[in-house]
């Protein structure tokens, strides 16, 4: 303790966090990196494999999805029109033209400009799904680029001059943004091994190759990315940094893959966002791309009774912003669908985060939409977005979102599985787990694991979340100290909405006079992979720590590595470091 209180920040980082790989995977990205970096790699969580029997482009997943119907198109609806009021904006009775009215004039003065409309709406360009490699002349073979009409004994007696010929052919597997912009024709089958929060298990995506994904994205970050040799592994630790929402087993096959798969020598996980700002005590909203969490830590525990998950996050606002442009017949004429077209979900991404903000009054910006309908000709269009206040007021009205596009697989899809989805595990008192029930089925009666998806919105989620605590002492605290966390937590004016909302909707009967949503020290996105670097670094008697030869030969059960009892001293210390 002695030493903790006296080394130097740099000095430690340097003994511990180069050796020390922080991985937080998530629905839509993981972040990986060594803890002696200021931020780690942040690469789209998806893998897209060669497929010689497949015709085109396809998506594992894409049977779960639905389009929404007359009855979710009605409370959608209605629920804009109850932002509209509150944002003092017209009514979509009243913005929407008929269909036999002309559309408005895209150009021309428009009111409230985003400051941002100036930026280099720059086009995506599609991934070269091509591998050319340099073949010997006495092996050759004609590239399938090569001319059909071409003479092949000509071919062959001009290949005979050249020492080495180019050969091309489908690269076999495409990892992270390059996987998300492959051109609809190309045959690859697209994984995204992790959906709202959970493992993808589906008739079209089996446990198994769920798995092998996980282990073959990981590894080529590591490989590619922080250029760990797999034959070293064995000198380097991992934390896995894992959100609520995961249940046990899932927990344990991802330490599995940590360990066995991809050879770290040792590995923990763990709940660190509250950490990632230097808080002890906090309420923790992290609003990620497809789940957003809500949780209370005190003194740097996580109070499971306090979890709350929400079906909805920052992908849903992505799609909402398309919907309302749809709606005020402002977008151009094109055939976006972020459901069937990945690039067109990056594409909308880039546009949300560029633009959404909250606020009141009309506010419209200028933006380049893009086209990417036909591989060789990409058309675009400067157009005005309007209503951009709307979409992200979704996490306050959850129905606006429609989360249903994305519906939880049902229960039946999951037979493949069952024989892992049953074990037991021990609990942390020591109790024998499940009873002999799937994972699925009785992981929300665990006492360490989130309850249940509620689809409430997020003001009545953290009031709900902070009350569970029972003490109005620590309740004044967490309503003092609200944390978002998360990519959506970036969005202009979300925090003083948050506030009003919150402390409005707090009981009467309740001693609470103020809420205060903490201004993030760091990028909210990276504050959960901060967590895991401060939590790695100070955990100097390494007990929650499981070692490789341990897990092979025994196996260890998971939940003891959410308890940190370490200097809180030296934790304030880093991040004055960090954010010096």
């Amino acid at each position: 303790m002695d030493y903790l209180k006296t080394v130097v920040p740099s000095q430690l980082l340097a003994e511990r966090g180069s050796n020390l790989v922080v991985i937080n995977p998530g629905s839509m990205n993981v972040r990986m990196g060594f803890a002696s970096q200021d931020v780690p790699f942040n690469i789209p969580h998806c893998i897209a494999r060669h497929k010689n029997d497949a015709p085109k482009l396809s998506v594992r997943d894409q049977r779960l999805n639905c389009r929404a119907g007359s009855t979710h198109n009605a409370e959608r609806e209605r629920a804009y029109d109850i932002i509209a009021s509150m944002l003092k904006i017209p009514f979509l009775g009243e913005v929407s033209p008929s269909e036999n009215q002309p559309l408005p004039p895209k150009m021309g003065r428009l009111d409230g400009l985003s400051s941002q409309q100036n930026k280099d709406d720059s086009i995506l360009t599609w991934t070269d799904v091509m591998d050319k490699s340099i073949k010997a002349s006495t092996s050759i073979e004609r590239s399938v680029n090569s001319d059909a009409d071409e003479d092949p004994s000509q071919s062959t007696s001009d290949h005979g001059n050249k020492p080495n010929s180019e050969e091309s052919k489908y690269k076999e597997m495409i990892f992270g943004e390059d996987a998300l912009k492959i051109l609809p024709s190309a045959p690859y089958c697209l994984g995204r091994p992790i959906r709202r929060g959970h493992f993808n298990i589906s008739q079209n995506y089996s446990l198994h190759q769920v798995l092998e994904d996980l282990r073959t994205i990981w590894n080529w970050m590591l490989t590619e990315k922080l250029h760990i040799n797999p034959k070293d592994r064995h000198l380097y630790s991992a934390i896995l940094v894992l959100g609520e929402t995961f249940d046990n087993r899932e927990m344990k096959e991802m330490l599995s893959i940590v360990l066995c798969d991809l050879g770290f020598s040792t590995a923990v996980e763990a709940l660190a966002a509250a950490f990632g700002n230097g808080l002890s005590t906090a309420c923790v909203v992290n609003i990620g791309a497809q789940v957003t969490q809500v949780v209370c830590v005190e003194d740097g525990v996580a109070l499971p009774h306090t979890a709350l998950a929400l079906p909805y996050g920052g992908d849903d606002i992505s799609r909402c912003l398309l919907w309302v442009q749809q709606r005020h017949r402002t977008w151009p004429n094109f055939k976006t669908d972020p459901m069937k077209k990945p690039i067109d979900m990056l594409m909308l991404n880039k546009i949300k985060e560029g633009y959404s903000q909250i606020r009141s009054g009309s506010y419209d910006a200028v933006s380049v939409v893009h086209s990417y309908e036909h591989e060789k000709s990409v058309g675009h269009q400067k157009t005005r977005l309007s209503a951009l206040s709307v979409p992200p007021m979704g996490l306050l009205y959850p129905r606006l979102l429609i989360p249903e596009e994305f519906p939880p697989p049902p229960r039946p899809w999951f037979q493949d599985c069952d024989d892992m989805l049953e074990d037991t595990w021990q609990t942390n008192d020591g109790l024998s787990g499940n009873g002999g029930l799937g994972a699925w089925d009785s992981y929300q009666m665990l006492p360490t694991r989130v309850k249940k998806f509620d689809n409430i919105g997020l003001v009545e989620a953290i009031v709900s979340s902070v009350l569970s605590t029972g003490r109005v002492d620590l309740q004044r605290k967490l309503f003092c100290s609200i944390q978002l966390v998360g990519g959506a937590a970036s969005t202009a004016g979300l925090a003083p909405v948050l506030e009003q909302r919150v402390l409005n909707t707090i009981p009467s009967n309740q001693p609470v006079e103020k809420v205060e949503v903490l201004q993030s020290r760091r990028n909210p996105l990276f504050i959960p992979w901060k967590g895991g670097v401060i939590l790695g670094v100070l955990d100097t008697t390494r007990d929650a720590w499981i070692h490789r030869e341990d897990w092979i030969k025994n196996g260890v059960h998971v939940g003891s590595g959410r308890k940190y009892k370490d200097s809180y001293f030296l934790q304030s210390q880093l991040m004055c470091y960090y954010n010096s």
